[in-house]
């Protein structure tokens, strides 16, 4: 790794497949907002779920639209609103088994904060029903935040703006190969790529986040868990 984990002042995370599962959104997109569909429709669930993905695909992941759940309320004609619809799911929230403890490992040692590309509302029942919120200095939404669909080479340089830290102080750590590990990477950001599944054998992959605590604990870098 290239790494120099001794400059590092503040580790930035992704948050769906980071620090939780995608259970909880994926409920909210495949399966409640269909059901919606479905019942203001009169159709069965498989085919409300079929033509709801196709108006998905149809406005695409690159219009800021498509993150925002009270759109496709207007949009498909659906009862209530989105804050309903995730309250109902928020149970379905799963923070990773290994995320507290390395979070309050490093929490005293380095800032920490949250990148996602999520909107503020998903965000926000996440952080609180995981139980995450107090681990981080600050929370940001590319979406909702800084009207940005991708986090891009402007988006980092701008976010470490924002907390006051050079590129090469900056670590970020997330499950998407090219938003999370090239891109920061290319504007000289230190990256780990978050692979759970172990699909990768690239030197910057790790398989869970006990990892990079491991990694930071390494000189005068070295974590408080080091010393228990």
């Amino acid at each position: 790794m290239t790494i120099q984990f001794n400059h590092i002042r503040c580790i930035s995370f992704d948050l769906d497949g980071t620090l939780v599962d995608h259970e909880f959104a994926n409920l909210v997109w495949h399966q409640g907002i269909p059901e919606l569909y479905g019942h203001a429709k009169g159709l069965d669930l498989p085919t409300a779920q079929r033509i709801v993905l196709r108006e998905y695909e149809k406005v695409g992941d690159g219009a800021l639209e498509w993150y925002d759940v009270n759109y496709w309320f207007e949009y498909l004609g659906l009862p209530g609103g989105g804050e309903q619809l995730l309250r109902r799911y928020s149970s379905a929230v799963r923070v990773y088994s290994e995320v507290h403890d390395v979070l309050r490992h490093l929490q005293d040692r380095f800032r920490l904060i949250v990148l996602s590309n999520a909107a503020r509302e998903f965000i926000d029942v996440e952080m609180r029903v995981g139980g995450l919120a107090n681990y981080f200095e600050r929370v940001v939404s590319a979406t909702s935040d800084f009207g940005v669909v991708k986090k891009s080479e402007e988006f980092y340089r701008r976010v470490c703006d924002m907390v006051a830290v050079d590129l090469q102080e900056m670590m970020h750590v997330g499950d998407h190969w090219e938003f999370d590990y090239q891109v920061p990477k290319r504007v000289g950001i230190g990256a780990l790529y978050l692979d759970r599944n172990r699909n990768r054998h690239e030197p910057d992959a790790i398989a869970d986040l006990r990892r990079l605590e491991e990694l930071l604990c390494v000189g005068d870098a070295c974590c408080p868990a080091s010393a228990e």
